[in-house]
């Protein structure tokens, strides 16, 4: 692809759910917007119907699905599910708080927290099985589309490999940079890998453009 044209890929986080206020582990559970995120889906929706974007592609968890597809329709364009864009398989974590984590397995969240990239909880991925998963597939969508905008709807793990792997930061780097739910962030794929364009925009989600809505 060292000729072709480069890509450019907005990723989005999809929109809030119960358990991201929970603050409990989803990983692969399939667990559906809430109100809030489904305002943010049809907010995401309205912000994007305007760019040129030629492909949305989802996860096929349903609280990505449904952000996805809030921002397909104003586009006329379907939604293409790919399984490698899931969050990362937290095994025996899916389902716990942060509190419940630290409490009932302080050794497993201390590997956890520091970001130990061989870690896994029990049935679940570890850092590097998931980086090579996230990188693999989003690179392999863009390279679908040389010149093109798409668009690949996902979740906040998936969002920090993409980060990482724009930014150059290790695995182990602490984390500066947000993962808001339902922000726009642009990343170029060049064929030899992303670059970073832009990110966290989230200014189609403020208490203005709220109020619109009378909600």
């Amino acid at each position: 692809m060292d000729r072709m044209e480069a890509t450019r890929v907005i990723v989005i986080r999809h929109g809030e759910t119960a358990w991201n206020v929970d603050t409990r582990i989803q990983g692969q559970l399939d667990i559906p917007l809430n109100d809030t995120g489904r305002w943010q889906a049809a907010r995401l929706g309205r912000a994007l119907a305007e760019e040129p974007v030629t492909a949305v592609y989802s996860s096929d968890l349903s609280r990505a699905l449904e952000t996805a597809r809030a921002i397909a329709a104003p586009l006329e364009l379907p939604v293409q599910t790919d399984a490698g864009l899931r969050e990362r398989g937290f095994g025996t974590f899916e389902g716990l708080t942060f509190a419940e984590i630290d409490r009932d397995l302080p050794e497993q969240a201390l590997l956890w927290r520091r970001r130990h990239p061989e870690f896994a909880p029990e049935g679940g991925e570890n850092l590097l099985r998931f980086r090579e998963r996230v990188t693999g597939t989003a690179g392999a969508l863009a390279t679908r589309h040389p010149g093109e905008l798409i668009v690949l709807v996902a979740h906040g793990g998936v969002m920090d490999i993409l980060y990482r792997a724009a930014t150059g930061q290790e695995l182990q780097a602490p984390r500066s940079w947000q993962l808001g739910n339902a922000a726009i962030n642009r990343l170029l794929w060049s064929g030899q890998g992303f670059s970073l364009v832009g990110w966290s925009d989230l200014s189609h989600l403020t208490e203005a453009t709220r109020d619109e809505f009378g909600t």
